[in-house]
C-alpha cells in the first residue's frame, strides 16, 4: 500500500520539475538568474496547499490512533487524499512561452528526472533501513519524505544543470567549431551590432538597405547569444556561401559574452546604437553596460570601422577613445555640437504616415531626404546607423533612401495596423526601456480621431531605477492617453502612483491580472477610430 504513496508523490516531483524547466528555459539555462527568479517570490518555493493537507492528514491519523480506529486502508486514504492535494498542479493564469523540447531541453530534463528519482527513492530506503515502521509511522514517514522532496525538487533543475555542464559545454565546442569552419569558407564581411535598445531594429533595416545592391544575411529575430549566432551560422550560412555581408546582433546579459560572441564571428564593422538600463539590474551600472559594449568596438582590427549614435553620452564616450581609426558618429539631437560628425538628420518631421527628415553627409556635402513609414523619433538614430554603415560600404545616399522608403518596422517594435474595425493598432510589445516607451507614447499622441488607450505591464530589469522610471511612465501616459489598462497589479503599482499623481481619471484606469483579461476589454470596449499602444510584454518569469 505504501508503493502507491511513493509513486503519487514521485509523479508530483516529477511534473513540479516539469512546469518549472519553461521557466529555467525562459532564464536562458542560466542557474543564477532561475535561482533569482525563483527567490523572488517564496510561494514559487513553499507550497502552502501542500503543508496545509499533510497537517490535516497528521491530525487525522493521529486521531484514529487514539481512538483505536487505525487501519492500513483507512491510513491510505488519509495519506493518500493528502498526497492527491498536495501534489496536484494549480491552474497557470497564462502561458505566453510554452517549454520548448529541444535536444538541450530534453537532456535537461531526463537528468532532472533521474536525480528526483534517485533522491526521493534513495530517502526511502535509508528511512526503511535505520528505523523500524510500523503502520502510522510508515505512511507518515513516506508522506514527509515526498513533502520533503517536493520542496527541494525547484532546485534540482540547477544541480542537474551543474552536472550536464561537461556535456553541454561539449556540445557548444562543436557548435561553435562548426560556425567558425563554416563562417571561414563563407567569408562574408562580418558587421556586428549592439546596444542596450535599438540593435535589432538597425540590424533589420541595414540588411534590408544594403540588399539593394549586395546580399547580405542578417541574424534572424533575437538570435543574440554565442550559441543563437552558431545557430544562424550553421542552418543558414552553411546553405549559401554568397552572402557579401554578415549582420550579427550581440547581445549580453554579464561582460565577456559580446568578447565572445566577436571572438567567433570577428567583426570589420561594429556598431554601438545605445546605452541605457535596460538591463541593469544584472550588469549593476551604466559604467558596467558601456564595458560590456565596447567590446565589440575592442573585437575591431585596426583597420576595422566603427559606428557610433553620438546622441548618448556612453557611447559618444566610447567615440572619444579614439579606436579605431576610422569611426563615424551620426547624430539628430547635437547638430549644432557634432561638427567632427560625419552624417547629422534634421529638419525631423514624425507623422501618423511615419517619419521625414533630410540627412546630411559632412564629408561630401550632400544632403537627402530621407521618407519612411516607421513611426518613432527615436527610429532617426536607428536609420541614421544603417545609412553611415551602407554609405561606408558605397552605397549612394539616392539608392539609401530608395531603400529606407520600403523599410518596415521590426516585429513587435512599433507596427501599426488597422483591424477591420477600425481600431488602429500599435504593437510595441518586444520590450519596454525608458527611451522607447517615451517614444511610444509620442507615436500615440499624433492620433486623434478617437481614444488613445495605452495597455502595459510596465518597464523590468532597470534595477534600482525601476520604480521611478516606471513611475515617469505613468505621469507620461496620462498626458497622451484618455484610457489606460495596466497588466499585473503589483508590478504596476509605480505606474499607478505616477498616474495618479498626474491626477488622471480613475474610472480611465484599468488594473487586470492577466493579458487576456486586458485583451478581453480590448475586444469589447474599443470603437471604431480608437488607437491602442501595445507597450511591452513580459516573459512568463514576471506573470
Amino acid at each position: 500500500m505504501t508503493a502507491f504513496l511513493i509513486v503519487l508523490w514521485l509523479v508530483g516531483i516529477i511534473l513540479r520539475i516539469w512546469r518549472l524547466a519553461r521557466f529555467f528555459q525562459i532564464e536562458g539555462y542560466d542557474s543564477r538568474r532561475y535561482l533569482r527568479w525563483l527567490a523572488g517570490r517564496i510561494d514559487r518555493i513553499v507550497v502552502v496547499r501542500a503543508l496545509v493537507s499533510v497537517g490535516i492528514a497528521g491530525v487525522a491519523a493521529l486521531a484514529l490512533e487514539l481512538t483505536g480506529q487505525e487501519s492500513a486502508p483507512l491510513y491510505l486514504a488519509i495519506w493518500g487524499v493528502a498526497g492527491i492535494t498536495a501534489v496536484w498542479p494549480e491552474p497557470v493564469k497564462e502561458i505566453k512561452q510554452k517549454l520548448r523540447l529541444t535536444q538541450r531541453a530534453i537532456r535537461l530534463l531526463i537528468a532532472a528526472f533521474g536525480l528526483a528519482v534517485a533522491l526521493h527513492i534513495g530517502a526511502i530506503g535509508l528511512v526503511g533501513a535505520l528505523v523500524s515502521l510500523g503502520t502510522l509511522a510508515e505512511f507518515a514517514a513516506y508522506t514527509v519524505i515526498g513533502l520533503v522532496t517536493y520542496h527541494l525538487s525547484p532546485l534540482i533543475l540547477p544541480l542537474a544543470n551543474l552536472i550536464m555542464h561537461p556535456v553541454e559545454a561539449g556540445f557548444r565546442w562543436m557548435f561553435r567549431r562548426r560556425a567558425a569552419a563554416t563562417l571561414r569558407r563563407a567569408n562574408p564581411v562580418v558587421i556586428g551590432i549592439t546596444g542596450s535598445y535599438g540593435k535589432t531594429s538597425t540590424k533589420e533595416y541595414l540588411a534590408h538597405i544594403l540588399n539593394g545592391r549586395f546580399r547580405a544575411y542578417a541574424t534572424p529575430k533575437s538570435y543574440n547569444t554565442l550559441m543563437g549566432v552558431c545557430v544562424a551560422i550553421n542552418n543558414d550560412l552553411s546553405a549559401d556561401y554568397g552572402y557579401d555581408y554578415f549582420i550579427v546582433e550581440m547581445g549580453a546579459y554579464v561582460p565577456g559574452e559580446i568578447a565572445g560572441i566577436s571572438d567567433l564571428v570577428k567583426p570589420q564593422i561594429s556598431i554601438v546604437t545605445a546605452v541605457g538600463p535596460q538591463h541593469l539590474e544584472r550588469f549593476g551600472t551604466l559604467e558596467n553596460t558601456a564595458r560590456a559594449k565596447y567590446e565589440i568596438i575592442e573585437a575591431l582590427p585596426a583597420n576595422g570601422a566603427a559606428i557610433f549614435n553620438w546622441d548618448d553620452p556612453y557611447v559618444r564616450a566610447m567615440y572619444e577613445r579614439g579606436y579605431p581609426q576610422i569611426r563615424i558618429g551620426v547624430t539628430w539631437q547635437n547638430t549644432d555640437l557634432a561638427t567632427q560628425l560625419r552624417f547629422h538628420a534634421r529638419d525631423i518631421q514624425a507623422t501618423v504616415d511615419g517619419l521625414r527628415f533630410d540627412v546630411i553627409d559632412a564629408l561630401t556635402g550632400e544632403e537627402q531626404p530621407i521618407t519612411t513609414r516607421l513611426a518613432g523619433q527615436h527610429n532617426v538614430t536607428n536609420i541614421l546607423l544603417a545609412i553611415a554603415t551602407a554609405r561606408h560600404l558605397g552605397m549612394t545616399l539616392g539608392e539609401i533612401a530608395l531603400r529606407v522608403a520600403s523599410l518596415e518596422p521590426a516585429e513587435h517594435r512599433l507596427q501599426r495596423r488597422e483591424l477591420p474595425g477600425g481600431v488602429t493598432v500599435i504593437d510595441d510589445a518586444y520590450s519596454a526601456n525608458p527611451v522607447g516607451a517615451q517614444s511610444a507614447l509620442n507615436v500615440l499622441s499624433l492620433y486623434h480621431n478617437g481614444r488613445r488607450v495605452l495597455i502595459t505591464p510596465g518597464m523590468v530589469e532597470l534595477g534600482p531605477i525601476q520604480g521611478e522610471e516606471n513611475r515617469k511612465l505613468g505621469r507620461h501616459a496620462a498626458q497622451v492617453c484618455t484610457d489606460i489598462i495596466l497588466v499585473g497589479e503589483e508590478q504596476t503599482h509605480p505606474i499607478q502612483q505616477g498616474i495618479r499623481e498626474a491626477g488622471f481619471p480613475s474610472d480611465r484606469l484599468k488594473v487586470y491580472d492577466t493579458r487576456e483579461e486586458a485583451i478581453a476589454w480590448f475586444n469589447t470596449a474599443l470603437q471604431p477610430g480608437d488607437t491602442v499602444l501595445f507597450l511591452n510584454d513580459l516573459p512568463d518569469t514576471y506573470v
